[in-house]
């Protein structure tokens, strides 16, 4: 098997939301720059994203809403009926001025990893994961859905048992409308319950295609563990995948300013090297994260898992300069601690397995099969 892939891009780096929108920070472009300080990521194992063109996009966005989205860029204005009827210029999904291409690179980043990996191998694109975009509308902070056009990228390449793993703050709406009801693709969807969009219910099954966890606030690494190995892993396997695509959104880490979980980065590179080996193809995806020093460490990491380098306990001068000089408006940011700058591990938050978890696993562990 050919060695893990890194996609990326240089678009991320000087591209923002806009300067109140948690999507302000970088993210991406840290993440690079760290692994390549790190010697993790070298001309050998890197690959440019490209932007996507309509066509593709189109596969399962509407040519309207590309077209919309394209102007919108263009003309760095919607008027209301835009507005109202694509969900763009919102609070959430602002214009800005890489508004179409910044999206459709992180999708052509994906669709590119699914075509990479198409007769096995490893790949990480930390710009995908904009789970909740939908067919005709931006929704969420996510003009488009790559996680969709990459599972279809997969399943037009002939795979027809592919499993999506979500352990977002944030439940993956747009993927589940996507695929509800398939037969192909099983989703498992970890999230915090009563959080937007509100959806994702224990019961919500997706047609049969869907396990979904809402856990309440201050989920802790010994229940992550739980989740894993009662539910994940279990229901990953029954369903011998082909592929496997996880979205790997760093919100629900305990910095996170979005969500009231509070795992440690360890319990998302623990899931990585539990799913690795698990299916010929493996496709990890960014997602959510709004704190820049805690994505930044958790996706370097994840790259480090995949690999099977060593995370060094005490980075180095240069990573972490790369550490020292983030900023952010909220006020953990005017005076970080020494960790978010000197490693990229995070202290496990052990705990103790509420009982609610307990039932809530059983329940969903009787529809394994």
């Amino acid at each position: 098997m050919q060695k893990p892939l890194f996609i990326g891009s240089e678009i991320y780096r000087n591209s923002t939301y806009g300067s109140k929108h948690p999507l302000a920070i970088p993210r991406v472009s840290t993440a690079i720059d760290l692994c390549r300080a790190l010697g993790w990521v070298t001309p050998q194992n890197y690959r440019v994203s490209p932007c996507a063109k309509p066509s593709a996009l189109e596969t399962f966005h509407t040519p309207d809403y590309i077209a919309a989205l394209q102007k919108a860029e263009q003309e760095q204005y919607v008027t209301d009926k835009t507005r109202e009827q694509y969900g763009l210029g919102t609070l959430s999904n602002p214009v800005f001025a890489e508004m179409y291409r910044r999206p459709a690179t992180a999708a052509g980043g994906s669709m590119l990893a699914a075509e990479l990996i198409r007769d096995g191998g490893i790949a990480f694109n930390p710009a995908g994961g904009t789970h909740h975009g939908l067919a005709g509308r931006a929704n969420g902070f996510c003009y488009l859905n790559d996680p969709v056009l990459a599972i279809q990228t997969l399943l037009n390449a002939g795979l027809d048992r592919v499993v999506y793993i979500d352990i977002d703050a944030h439940h993956c709406d747009g993927v589940e409308a996507a695929f509800h009801g398939s037969t192909k693709l099983r989703m498992i969807s970890l999230h915090e319950a009563r959080r937007w969009p509100f959806t994702g219910t224990l019961d919500d099954d997706a047609g049969g295609a869907a396990f979904n966890l809402p856990v309440d606030r201050n989920l802790n690494d010994d229940e992550f563990r739980m989740i894993l190995e009662q539910l994940i892993l279990p229901a990953t396997e029954v369903f011998k995948p082909q592929a496997i695509v996880l979205q790997c959104g760093a919100d629900a880490v305990a910095e996170d300013p979005l969500s009231r979980l509070a795992l440690s980065n360890n319990a998302h590179w623990h899931a990585v090297a539990s799913l690795r080996d698990m299916a010929p193809r493996f496709l990890v995806l960014g997602g959510g994260g709004y704190n820049p020093w805690s994505v930044a460490r958790l996706w370097s990491g994840v790259w480090a898992t995949l690999n099977g380098y060593d995370v060094p306990e005490v980075l180095s001068a240069e990573a972490q300069t790369i550490l020292e000089s983030l900023t952010w408006s909220r006020s953990a940011g005017k005076n970080p601690p020494r960790h978010w700058i000197e490693t990229l591990k995070d202290s496990p938050n052990w705990g103790e397995i509420r009982p609610e978890l307990k039932r809530d696993l059983t329940y969903l562990s009787k529809r394994i099969s």
